[in-house]
Order: structure tokens, then sequence, then C-alpha cells
């Protein structure tokens, strides 16, 4: 699922049966119209293995554009609980990384910073990352930490300059 005008993919994972409840034919039904809702409203809902779900484990991940993290999870959970009920809980919020600049953006925005990225190559073609932050900023968030967290994010050599 590419990125649409730089914004994220979000996955957000919601248990949709807390208490195992549900019968393994009504949980499968209740995917089959989960699924459908969210094709309708521009969400991605891969399949989960149902055999894979312990019943008090019913988490499921949905998948969704955006930059509005709480929107996003306010959406999930509220499709959700159109089709399982009240007593869905949301889980934890991750992001699909492509090792794009946006990813890169979207770490910094994580942390609550802004910066200045600039993607060279080096001479084995390796894509290496400059990124500028206020000294503000590395002040506060320990600098060690934002450039793992973009490491990740992008599968890149970063290297950190305090502006």
């Amino acid at each position: 699922m590419p990125t649409i005008g730089g914004m994220r993919t979000a996955v957000i994972r919601v248990d949709v049966d807390p208490a195992g409840e549900l019968s393994r034919d009504v949980f499968e039904a209740k995917m089959s119209d989960l699924t459908i809702r969210a094709v309708k409203s521009g969400i991605s809902l891969p399949v989960p293995d149902m055999d894979s779900l312990p019943p008090r484990r019913r988490e499921i991940q949905l998948l969704i554009e955006g930059d509005d993290t709480e929107k996003m999870s306010d959406t999930a959970l509220a499709l959700c609980a159109e089709v399982f009920g009240a007593g869905v809980r949301p889980g934890p919020v991750t992001f699909v990384s492509r090792g794009t600049d946006d990813d890169a953006h979207g770490v910094l925005a994580g942390f609550g910073i802004t910066g200045e990225i600039d993607r060279a190559h080096d001479a084995a073609g390796y894509d290496i990352l400059t990124v500028r932050l206020a000294r503000a900023d590395l002040a506060r968030i320990p600098e060690s930490r934002i450039q793992t967290a973009i490491e990740a994010a992008t599968n890149s050599e970063v290297v950190i300059v305090a502006i």
C-alpha cells in the first residue's frame, strides 16, 4: 500500500473480543462484515489466520493512511465497535516503514520535534541520512533514541547534526 501525498500507513490494533466469548462461526461472520465495512471506508484489513488467534487474544490489525494517529485510532475503534460491540479495546499503534524520508519525518513527529533531512549515498550505494535538529530538542530527547528510531524506520545510516 503506497503512501498518499506523504501520509504514512498506521497499523491500528484492536482486540475485538477481549472476553473470548464469540464462537468461531460468529467471530468469522463479524470479521466478514468488518472487512466489507473497512473496504467501503478505504481501510485495509488483512485477514487474520483464525486458527492462530486464541479466543482471549483476538487482536486484529487495520491499515489506515493518514497523519493524525488519534483520529485514525478513533476511526478504527468506532468501526470495530459497530460490528463487535462496545467492548472492543485499543491495542498499540505502529507504522508501516518503507524507508522513506516521510518515515523519518514521522519518527521525528512521534518525538514531538521537526528537522531537516538530507539523503545521500555512499560509494557502495547505501543511504546516509543527515538529520538536522534544534539543540533544544536534543537537550530534551537523547540523540541515541532519535538516531536508533530513524535508522529502524529507514534502514539507513543516520547522522544527527545539532543546529
